[in-house]
């Protein structure tokens, strides 16, 4: 999925706050034209922009809709794709082609660059999208795409959990990570206390209650209570390095996001996505101000 704004903003990335939990509110964003489907947006925020190396975090659904985001570039990071209810076909420029459906797993590593389509038939949506920042020893790999269909679980106290990404309980995903992280699934009864690794930031955030906020938690916790039903758990060691987010790009400075830009809109670098029915996305024009690199916070 993409950020699909005409006119995104710079999104910044500072230094870590303090000890408490922070409420992150989300805001609404239409994902394409004016009859698109809403995502709720709940990172980056307007204080806090990352967690561990999660830097984007859109949920959408439950509603009836019909997703359609055409062609569009990634750099420097990874898509991760999870489903509650429907399903949507991914494709993209290595000649991927595999529909994701509620507990399967869809990751695309950008690296240096890929493009990729999403879209689904009518019906009932509900899901997540969320990327992960690749560190700088890695943000340049050769593109990828995984498809799993199955991902370990862990069972503990009045849940159980689905590993999505990086470790969790001692349990490891398939998935490929290039930063310690976690990204779970927990499906709670009654009221669990879960483990968390204290060397992490994490963030929470409830899968049944759309107007729910996602809960910020600060490194030094072993453990966190969560009430019934089904949330998400992300996290990971605090992210060290300065970004810069800017449409669907994460790179480390102006002129690089302008480079990206450039690649894309004369169509190179990228690869072209075969099968999807439309033109691909044009990016937004570059705000006239220098993008500057940011930290976690703001």
């Amino acid at each position: 999925m993409s950020n699909l704004e005409r006119d995104p903003q710079e999104l910044r990335c500072g230094q870590v706050g303090g000890a408490d939990v922070e409420l992150l509110e989300a805001r609404e964003v239409p994902l394409g034209g004016p009859r698109a489907m809403k995502v709720r947006r709940a990172l980056p925020g307007v204080h806090r922009r990352m967690i561990g190396a999660w830097c984007f975090v859109d949920t959408y659904g439950p509603e009836v809709a019909t997703m359609r985001v055409p062609p569009h570039p990634h750099t420097g990071l990874q898509t991760v794709s999870w489903l509650v209810a429907g399903e949507v076909l991914h494709r993209d420029s290595l000649g991927s082609l595999q529909t994701i459906r509620p507990g399967q797993l869809n990751l695309m590593t950008a690296g240096r660059g890929i493009s990729h389509s999403e879209e689904s038939r009518e019906g009932v949506l509900h899901g997540v999208q969320l990327w992960v920042a690749l560190p700088g020893e890695h943000r340049h790999v050769e593109p990828g795409f995984e498809h799993h269909a199955d991902l370990p679980e862990v069972t503990g106290p009045g849940y159980t959990a689905t590993v999505v990404m990086g470790t969790f309980a001692g349990a490891r995903s398939p998935a490929a990570a290039y930063s310690p992280l976690v990204g779970a699934q927990l499906a709670v009864e009654g009221t669990a206390e879960v483990p968390l690794d204290p060397a992490f930031e994490h963030g929470v955030l409830s899968l049944d209650d759309p107007q729910a906020p996602l809960r910020y938690l600060p490194p030094g916790r072993t453990s966190v209570t969560v009430e019934g039903g089904r949330v998400l758990l992300i996290g990971g060691e605090p992210f060290a390095e300065e970004i810069v987010m800017w449409w669907n790009f994460v790179g480390r400075g102006h002129d690089e996001i302008v480079a990206f830009r450039k690649e894309w809109m004369e169509g190179e670098g990228f690869g072209s996505v075969e099968g999807f029915d439309g033109d691909p996305l044009p990016a937004p024009i570059l705000p006239t101000s220098r993008l500057k690199p940011r930290g976690r916070v703001r």
